[in-house]
Formats: structure tokens, sequence, C-alpha cells
């Protein structure tokens, strides 16, 4: 009977040992699952229409480890992440478990992506394709859109004043974002830079917020140097309220898509609306995407000083020399050319 008994027990023992390990492994799961950190670091994940799981886990494996692999493949499963996946641009961080992500990918949480636009862009191509790299939307569709009167117009905009519109800056948006988005949040935050402030300074000088972009367009274009950006700015504006024409090579430029390394004789003849050395006044429109630096730039022009021309230095260091009558810019145009000369000689 003692026999008898102890086999019980003995099995019953067993049995508890089994039933907590297997809750133990459930508990482990479960605990691994929901709780744990699942990646070794952080990962930008994008996913497209197409995108499955599989190309997930590899996008993540291509910028970070995962600690649980197969875990997350089981997981990915279970929530059924192949009919649910959402696209979008997903930001994954180290602590995040398997079944977060699998939620996150599900429901859409979504991080948003920082859309760089650029100082240096003039062009309307070279806005489409920073856009089209950065963002789902093509670059095509957003060439398109920059020329379509009926798309800009809801915004207030015409495909020649548009440049006004998009101040280079970082803006924070959805990766996913619609055309209508993006441009949405180029007028939102066009509307907030133009502050009471601004606007006020505006109209100390006489000009309007479109006038100032296009002042702005060319003063950028016109020189890398930001320190002399109020003289020159106070350059274009003395010429402007002289009735002078403003006489700007960017402008000549512009109509050639800024390909002329050097503004020669040849150019300045250009049949076109924004050549400012035939036509009088500014030109229709910006000549590129001027910067909130070249915005403020004309806001704070120095006009004081009554200049009226500039050329390059003779130090040949990217700035500018001022004058305020020709015949002292003549001569400070002569000495340049002398040392450029000089300076083609020995080399």
């Amino acid at each position: 009977m003692k026999k008898k008994r102890s086999g019980i027990w003995r099995i019953a023992g067993i049995a508890l040992l089994a039933v907590v390990f297997f809750g133990a492994l459930q508990a482990w799961g479960w605990l691994r699952n929901n709780r744990l950190p699942a990646f070794y670091g952080d990962a930008e994940v994008y996913v497209l229409a197409d995108t499955t799981p599989e190309d997930v886990i590899a996008q993540i494996k291509s910028q970070t480890g995962i600690r649980w692999e197969q875990a997350l493949r089981e997981v990915f499963h279970q929530k059924q992440v192949d009919k649910y996946i959402t696209p979008g641009h997903y930001r994954i961080k180290e602590s995040y478990s398997c079944v977060y992500v699998a939620r996150m990918l599900n429901n859409c949480w979504q991080s948003p992506i920082k859309l760089v636009i650029g100082g240096g862009i003039r062009l309307k191509s070279e806005l489409a394709a920073s856009i089209g790299r950065q963002m789902q939307v093509g670059e095509a569709e957003v060439a398109q859109a920059l020329d379509d009167e009926v798309f800009l117009r809801k915004f207030g905009f015409t495909p020649t004043t548009v440049y006004e519109m998009i101040i280079p800056d970082t803006y924070e948006i959805y990766w996913d974002a619609s055309l209508t988005d993006i441009f949405t949040l180029f007028k939102k935050e066009h509307d907030k830079f133009w502050n009471e402030e601004r606007k006020a300074k505006a109209k100390a000088l006489r000009l309007t917020t479109a006038q100032v972009s296009t002042l702005a367009s060319i003063v950028a274009c016109e020189s890398n140097h930001v320190p002399e950006y109020t003289k020159l700015a106070g350059v274009y504006i003395n010429r402007y309220r002289k009735g002078m024409r403003l006489q700007a090579c960017p402008t000549v430029a512009y109509c050639f898509d800024f390909k002329p390394s050097r503004i020669l004789q040849k150019h300045l003849k250009v049949n076109s609306p924004y050549n400012t050395y035939t036509h009088a006044g500014l030109p229709p429109g910006p000549i590129c995407f001027p910067s909130k630096t070249a915005i403020d730039a004309v806001l704070n022009a120095d006009t004081e000083s009554g200049y009226l021309y500039f050329c390059a230095s003779t130090e040949f260091d990217g700035t500018n020399v001022f004058s305020k009558t020709y015949a002292e810019h003549q001569k400070k145009a002569k000495a340049y050319q002398k040392a450029l000369d000089a300076l083609q000689i020995k080399k």
C-alpha cells in the first residue's frame, strides 16, 4: 500500500512540475512578447501597399538586431499583420516589444518624418526631386502640382508666385501625407512666418509681402555671404524706389535655369519679363525659394547707406564692395577687373 501511495505522489509531483514548467514557459512567452525589449537598437521602417511582414523584419535587421526574431514572426502571424499592416513610416525603438510593434503596424501608429526643404533650392524641378526623395508622393506628381493653376489657387498662389509659399525649413509631417496635405502645411507655416511684425516691416518699406519675397530671392541668389544680405537688399530697394532698373544678374540667370556660370552680354538680351536689365521694376515673382534669412534681410534692409551699386571684392573671398555713385562704382569695378586679369596671368 505504501509503495502504491508513493507511486501516486511521485506521479502527482511530476505532473505538478510539468504544470509549473509549462506555466513558466507560457509566462516567459507572454513576458517576452508583451513586455521585454525586442530589439538591439532603433529602426526606421517604411511600409508601402505591398510591404509584407517579412519585408518589415528585413528592414529592421538591416538597421539593428532583433533579440527574439522567431517570436516576432509568431506574433506577426498571431496578430495577422500580413492582413492589417498599414502603409506609413514607423519609428521602432529599442525598448518596444514584439506585440507593440505588431499593434503599431496594424493600427497605423505612425511617427512623423522631418521633411527638409533646403535653402539652396532654386528650381521647381529641384524642389520636386527633394520632396519625392523624402515623401511617399512621387517627384512627377509634385512637379505637376507646382505648375497647376487650379491646384495652387486653393492655397492662394499661382505657378509664378508659388516660390513665395514654400519657405525653406524643416517640416514635421507624416511620410504618406497626400500632396494636398503637404501644400496645406507649407501654406500654414508661410502664414505663421508672416506675422504682424514682419507685415509691419514690409509696410514700412512700402512693399507687399510678395515683393519682399521677390527681392529676397534675388538677394539669396546674388551672394552666399549672409552678413552682406542687408546691404544687397538696400541696393535693390534704393534702385527700385528711384525707378532705376534693378539690373540683377540672378534674374537673367533664372531665364536660363541658372545654367550659365557667368552672365554675358548675349544673355542680357533675353526677352523675358524676368530680365531686369531690359524691364523696369520687380520681376513677376521670386526666382527661387528664398530663405527666412534672406526675407528678414530685406525687411531689415540697409537703405540708409544710400548704396546703389556693388561689385565683387578684389579679395576674391565671395564678398562685394558697395558704392553710392556710378563713378565710384566704375573705379571699384575696374580695380576688380585688373585684379582678376592679374590672377588669370598668374594661373
